[in-house]
């Protein structure tokens, strides 16, 4: 049996990905089990030993165990029996050292299990750094320590840091293994934040009110004091020989005064107001200073400040990363060749990290604080470069895996698009074009939809499974909701039904014989196109010959999901379709080994939507402009951030919300959605909605994606600087789906932030999607954007998506190319570019293709 048939490769990607580093990813793996019933019946399909099937059927439970230390032992056993089945494992997984006598029966579930390793899976990296618009304070919760993802795992910067010669602080080495810097070379890519110039320190008369600056003070006074309203908080009093200023905390505790004892000097920075009372810096960065410092590592130079260190922390850190750089930096290892470094004039990896840590006089305080300077645009290359070369290598992959090559001559495209009862737009009929061009070929297609709300995403999708269901095969169409499944079938019963297309739907409602039934359709090939949620991956749902999945809102899936989806079938083709628009940058990033179609047009009809953000104080107004809506005959949705009121965040709430509107339009039918819901309660709301007999439609973020109701002209979002500008965008489009003008009011909180009223003045000015998008990416960073832990990706620790569009466009230009020429990177100039790339991606290539 080879390789590349081997009935359970399909569980290679899964549990490589849940494995790897000792475990390290394992929190994030959910719903192991589907992947492991799928590979079950196929390997009963191909006649796999009945013992060996006994063993593996034995892991379905514990391998989502709830225990982590059972799911390990779990995964170990399970890797255990692949190996031993003749599957060819990669190196480095935490497999059994000894393989049982060729005809042993597999060990019973009851057997004691190989002991996996007791390693506390890392922390997943935070979103990434280096954002333009925001300089986080050492203790915010998002500027935590952060490596970048190349620190070296063998050799001597593998070595461990309480191994170095001479006295290690234990409380630094505590500190250091929580944010998981335990080696040499952990220390040289935990990259500063941010710096601070202290080449002019200022005497304390220098300071000016309104700027920050730096200085060196003797702790006079220090204690507890009331604030205003009685309110306890931290005041201390500083002097030079100059003057005096005082420094507060709105906070108190005896830790806060342990930094401030009296008579010690410390270097305070911060920005210095004028006070009724005096001078004062609120909340500055404060470090210690010995009376008998004499080096220059602290002081007369530009100084780094690392995340996830508090400020009477980063002396001692800094002194370690000086003797770590100075010693060690020497010993790295240049990844990319000779020739690529000289045509773009990058510096060598060596001197970026010296010069990141602790930068020389010609670099500029700007670009040091923005991370552009020659150094930190080279490691920002880096990322971005191997980043693209898996995303390359990736794509040749599937390119040389045997797949499904759909039959799509002229005859079959036409019937594929008569299906549907109105005429494609350009756009889409482009898009169709490229889908069909795909699955022509011979090996599996992996293809991004984009399209902004109400771009027809669905009749593409139909008429691309139109494609698959002539040539005899299955098609499946997952969505993340049961409304959005729901509606889903309705439209494929609308426009296949009458084309004998048998449709049915997977999901986790029915009666236990519905669900049966239905599933047992599906099995036998009597159910051509499965509509469902997560249902349509769990064990004991089975296809005759899956050959298109279709994935709608891909980003709502986990990684396992998408490819336990895939599983289903023998390498189907897949088309995932997203309506949150993606940035090019995030796209190229997140889905380079993905072809990419963009439907760039809005169908006839759609009218533009008038977006207008009101405070809580400007409510009346705003329910005029929805009883007006109504007077007209039309509907209207009211959304709130939550079902319930919460004690910890003051939010309105969707339940209190229904009293408040059913007071504010006495003559209108009110109802309520929300996903705590039963599904029959959800079914029949939103049939009384579609139906005209519920005007007002009060619910929660359920709306988000796939309510289609053309009579609904007005949307109220409540809490408005709540939300995220692409999931604004996304319930904006709820609306105006029909020909009378529609209107999305944004109701905000007066006390709004700076971010938020940009997030808010944004959506008033744009209804383009990927307009709003880019800004999202923009002010929220990429991990915020669009949950990018999920992909199974490497994540950016120093790049920036809205900054480095130029710097990304040329590392996927170089990637290509030395794919192009060298795809299995053999050649002794590429090497080094492997080792890295293994060192980078550590196994999670396998996963980057299923999106």
């Amino acid at each position: 049996m080879s390789q590349a048939v081997h009935p359970f490769s399909s569980l290679l990607g899964p549990l490589r990905y849940a494995c790897q580093r000792d475990f390290a990813q394992l929190a994030t793996v959910k719903q192991l089990r589907p992947v492991l019933e799928a590979a079950l019946t196929a390997g009963e399909r191909a006649r796999v030993d009945a013992r060996l099937l006994s063993a593996l059927r034995a892991e379905l439970v514990p391998v989502d165990s709830a225990r982590t230390e059972e799911r390990k032992a779990s995964l170990v056993r399970l890797l255990g029996l692949l190996r031993d089945s003749g599957v060819a494992l990669p190196a480095g997984l935490p497999v059994p050292s000894a393989a049982p006598a060729a005809g042993a029966v597999p060990p019973p579930r009851n057997a004691p299990p190989p002991k996996a390793p007791a390693v506390k899976p890392e922390e997943p990296p935070a979103a990434a750094r280096g954002r333009v618009r925001r300089k986080p304070s050492d203790g915010d919760h998002r500027s935590e320590a952060r490596l970048l993802s190349i620190a070296p795992r063998e050799g001597p910067l593998s070595r461990p840091l309480k191994e170095l010669p001479g006295r290690m602080n234990p409380r630094l080495l505590a500190a250091l293994e929580k944010k998981g810097v335990k080696r040499v070379g952990d220390v040289l890519f935990l990259l500063p934040r941010t710096y601070e110039d202290r080449r002019h320190l200022k005497k304390i008369r220098e300071l000016v009110p309104g700027e920050k600056g730096v200085t060196v003070a003797v702790v006079k006074s220090a204690g507890d004091a009331l604030a205003r309203g009685r309110r306890r908080m931290f005041r201390a009093v500083l002097a030079d020989e100059t003057g005096s200023f005082a420094v507060t905390y709105f906070q108190a505790g005896p830790w806060l005064k342990g930094r401030f004892p009296l008579g010690k000097r410390l270097i305070v920075s911060g920005e210095l107001r004028a006070t009724p009372g005096g001078r004062e810096m609120a909340h500055p960065e404060v470090e210690p200073l010995d009376d008998d410092e004499v080096s220059s590592l602290h002081f007369g130079r530009v100084v780094p400040i690392y995340p996830g260190f508090e400020r009477h922390e980063q002396r001692s850190y800094r002194q370690l990363a000086a003797r770590v750089v100075e010693g060690c930096a020497h010993l790295l290892k240049e990844p990319l060749p000779d020739a690529l470094r000289a045509k773009h004039g990058l510096l060598p990896l060596q001197e970026a990290i010296r010069r990141i840590h602790f930068p020389t006089s010609a670099d500029v305080m700007e670009d040091l604080e923005q991370h552009a300077t020659d150094a930190h645009q080279r490691l920002a290359f880096d990322e971005l470069f191997f980043l693209q070369l898996g995303m390359q290598l990736r794509r040749v992959g599937v390119k040389t895996e045997p797949g499904i090559a759909f039959n799509v001559s002229a005859p079959r495209l036409a019937k594929a698009r008569e299906v549907l009862p109105f005429q494609l737009t350009r756009a889409q009929a482009r898009v169709v074009s490229q889908i069909a061009s795909d699955m022509g070929r011979p090996e599996p297609m992996h293809r991004l939809l984009q399209g902004d709300v109400g771009s027809g995403k669905t009749a593409v999708a139909l008429a691309s499974a139109m494609v698959a269901l002539q040539d005899g095969y299955q098609v499946a169409l997952m969505a993340p909701t049961e409304i959005l499944a729901d509606q889903h079938l309705k439209t494929a019963l609308r426009i296949l039904g009458p084309h004998g297309i048998q449709v049915g739907l997977i999901t986790a409602s029915g009666t236990a014989k519905e669900k049966r039934e239905r599933r047992a359709a599906v099995a036998s090939g009597e159910t051509r196109l499965a509509i469902g949620t997560h249902a349509l991956i769990q064990g004991d749902t089975e296809f005759e010959a899956l050959g298109l999945a279709i994935i709608d809102e891909q980003h709502r899936f986990g990684v396992i999901q998408r490819h336990a989806l895939m599983s289903k079938g023998l390498r189907p083709d897949v088309l995932v379709m997203t309506a949150t628009p993606i940035p090019r940058t995030l796209a190229m990033t997140l889905y380079g080994d993905l072809e990419v179609s963009v439907i760039d047009e809005l169908p006839p009809g759609r009218t533009p939507i008038q977006t207008r953000v009101f405070s809580d104080k400007q409510r009346a107004r705003v329910y005029e402009q929805v009883a007006a809506e109504l007077r007209a005959g039309h509907q209207a949705y009211v959304v709130y951030p939550l079902v319930e009121e919460s004690e910890k965040i003051d939010l309105a709430d969707a339940t209190k919300g229904v009293e408040q509107v059913s007071r504010a339009f006495p003559d209108f039918r009110v109802g309520l959605l929300h996903g705590r819901m039963s599904n029959t309660e959800k079914d029949e709301i939103m049939g009384e909605f579609r139906a005209g007999r519920v005007h007002v439609l009060v619910c929660t973020t359920v709306v988000e994606v796939g309510v289609d109701v053309p009579n609904a002209s007005v949307m109220v979002i409540e809490h408005a600087e709540r939300f995220g500008l692409s999931q604004l965008h996304q319930l904006r489009g709820r609306v105006g789906r029909g020909a009378a003008k529609s209107y999305c009011l944004l109701v905000s909180a007066q006390s709004r932030s700076e971010e938020a009223l940009e997030r808010l003045a944004v959506m008033e000015r744009s209804s383009d999607g990927f307009v709003i998008a880019e800004k999202d990416l923009e002010i929220r960073g990429p991990g915020e954007f669009l949950g990018t832990r999920q992909s199974g990706m490497p994540e950016l620790a120093v790049a920036n998506l809205a900054r480095d569009v130029a710097l990304l466009d040329l590392a996927q230009a170089e990637a290509k190319q030395v794919v192009g020429a060298d795809p299995r990177l053999e050649w002794p100039v590429h090497r080094g570019l492997r080792k890295a790339l293994e060192d980078r991606w550590e196994g999670r290539l396998a996963l980057a293709r299923v999106g």
